[in-house]
């Protein structure tokens, strides 16, 4: 059994503070600006239907903080069942409850209670069969093989285990399940003083 040395630890949790606090931001405050792209300008720029972005709830639209378009590949089905991973304010959970439909089912995982709260607002008030629940990508809390498809929208870069966490996915894929994750991905290794900074990681 491997354990993580405290100074990790450490880090880890402070890491965790800036993301709850930085997202929590764009939750509650998306007219702000940040140093990213993030509402109709970002949704738009990463290729996502404008006429999906008209019918979907404008604060779900406005709270977009992802940087890809994960649907371009997932290729959902009516009747699948689809983990979102780390849902933000609900826009991927959402065009995924539609596409799936009534007989399909989709399950959100965040760490921040007003995301969750959002986003579960967002897709009830388009129609969309949708749940929330709070927890972290390392640990995720849904059941050995429920899913079918996993989606992810800029959240593994935030992870300082993403072996663990590619494993939870693996973990709540049914046989044959896949996954349509988009990212960031440095083609470098990051400076130590990069790697030891919470902000910087949470941005």
């Amino acid at each position: 059994m491997t354990t993580t040395p405290p100074t990790e630890l450490s880090l880890e949790a402070r890491l965790k503070d800036e993301i709850l606090d930085m997202y929590r931001e764009v939750a509650e405050h998306p007219e702000k600006e940040f140093h990213f792209f993030h509402g109709r300008e970002a949704a738009e720029m990463l290729g996502y239907d404008p006429a999906a972005l008209d019918r979907a709830p404008a604060g779900a639209v406005a709270s977009f903080a992802g940087v890809g378009n994960p649907h371009l590949r997932a290729a959902l089905a009516p009747g699948e069942r689809v983990l979102d991973l780390g849902s933000g304010a609900g826009l991927d959970a959402l065009l995924a409850a539609w596409r799936v439909g009534s007989e399909g089912r989709v399950v959100g995982v965040d760490l921040n209670p007003t995301m969750c709260r959002k986003a579960e607002a967002h897709v009830g008030a388009a129609g969309g069969r949708f749940e929330c629940r709070l927890g972290r990508m390392e640990e995720i809390p849904v059941d050995d093989g429920a899913v079918d498809v996993v989606l992810s929208n800029g959240v593994l870069n935030l992870s300082m285990r993403k072996r663990r966490v590619i494993e939870e996915m693996h973990r709540v894929l049914v046989p044959g399940g896949r996954v349509s994750i988009v990212d960031i991905v440095s083609a470098r290794p990051l400076s130590e003083s990069v790697a030891k900074d919470p902000k910087l990681w949470a941005a």
